[in-house]
């Protein structure tokens, strides 16, 4: 063992100091509680052990340690600690899904990003609401729902907003009435299939 290395584990403070270089930015369990971590010290609570029995009924599943090592880097580093963003690709699967079949820590991770931007926050209201909509057959609702697209500044929607409005009737039909052409979509695809078997060369 050579004197760098005894001195690396002389000058280390915890054993968490001694993982360097790939082990740096490999995921933890506790990465997607960060961010609620990360709220509440903000809040003053310091204790890791409080902070380690609030998260757990929000589905931690890792140890105290951990949890009081994350705090310790939050104490004793010269530039604040922050959480890992959650992706784009995990806040738009949030938004898009129904909100009831969200974890607890995956409401939470939404509910702070939506606080922390805005449009964020308007674009979650406004697909919900069409959701509704959609699933609830609400289609008188629709014209309300272009009204409060156009008063956010949200360009994404604007030409969706645009699309709906040319065809409006026929988009409040679609939302309202129990119809719809999928049997007809069938009995086509079945006729395509039996001529395509048709012209199939027999031995």
């Amino acid at each position: 063992m050579t004197s760098r290395t005894v001195k690396k584990y002389a000058d280390a403070a915890q054993p968490e100091d001694l993982f360097t270089g790939q082990w740096q930015n490999r995921t933890s369990v506790l990465d997607e509680y960060k961010t609620y971590l990360d709220d509440r010290w903000n809040d003053g609570c310091t204790n890791a052990w409080k902070l380690w029995e609030e998260i757990v009924p929000l589905g931690y599943k890792g140890s105290y340690q951990r949890v009081r090592a994350y705090l310790h880097d939050k104490r004793t580093s010269p530039r604040p600690v922050t959480a890992r963003p959650p992706s784009p690709r995990a806040v738009a699967g949030w938004i898009l899904r129904r909100p009831e079949t969200l974890s607890e820590a995956e409401q939470l991770q939404l509910k702070t990003v939506r606080a922390r931007c805005p449009e964020l926050d308007a674009l979650t209201r406004h697909v919900r609401s069409f959701a509704t909509m959609l699933t609830k057959r609400q289609g008188e609702r629709l014209p309300d729902w272009l009204d409060a697209v156009r008063q956010d500044d949200l360009p994404s929607l604007y030409t969706l907003a645009a699309g709906i409005d040319r065809d409006r009737d026929a988009v409040i039909a679609g939302l309202t009435l129990p119809w719809n052409s999928g049997a007809v979509k069938g009995h086509v695809s079945r006729i395509i299939l039996w001529n395509l078997w048709c012209q199939v060369p027999r031995a």
